[in-house]
């Protein structure tokens, strides 16, 4: 067998560039911040984001639609009119076989005839 010589770990970020790096992006979370880091410290951004993950300060952007609107996803949609109708779980689940767009438009009907109702009351 033969003497294998462990090689030290080599540190990717030491502790004064991730002191760096955090106060920088806590004091302006934006692409922008990450970006200039990544050119700072001849890093790639994914890089910089995975730090910044680890140290569990990274706010990921949040998703949404066209629109702008925030993504929905059609389980919840359905679960929303599932409860609101009393429906079975087996009649939720199908459900989720219908277009997005109609239950939505379903969901949104459900929830301003709730408000008409609290509303009157």
């Amino acid at each position: 067998m033969e003497n294998t010589v462990k090689t030290p770990k080599s540190v990717n970020y030491t502790a004064e560039m991730t002191a760096a790096i955090v106060s920088a992006y806590v004091a302006n979370p934006t692409k922008e911040t990450v970006e200039a880091l990544a050119l700072t410290y001849s890093k790639g951004v994914r890089s910089i984001i995975a730090k910044l993950v680890r140290e569990k300060i990274y706010v990921a952007k949040v998703r949404t639609t066209k629109t702008g609107e925030a993504i929905v996803k059609k389980d919840e949609v359905s679960s929303y009119i599932g409860e609101a109708l009393g429906l079975s779980e087996n009649d939720t689940d199908s459900l989720t076989k219908a277009n997005k767009v109609a239950l939505k438009a379903i969901a949104d009907f459900i929830h301003n005839e709730k408000m008409e109702v609290m509303e009157t009351e």
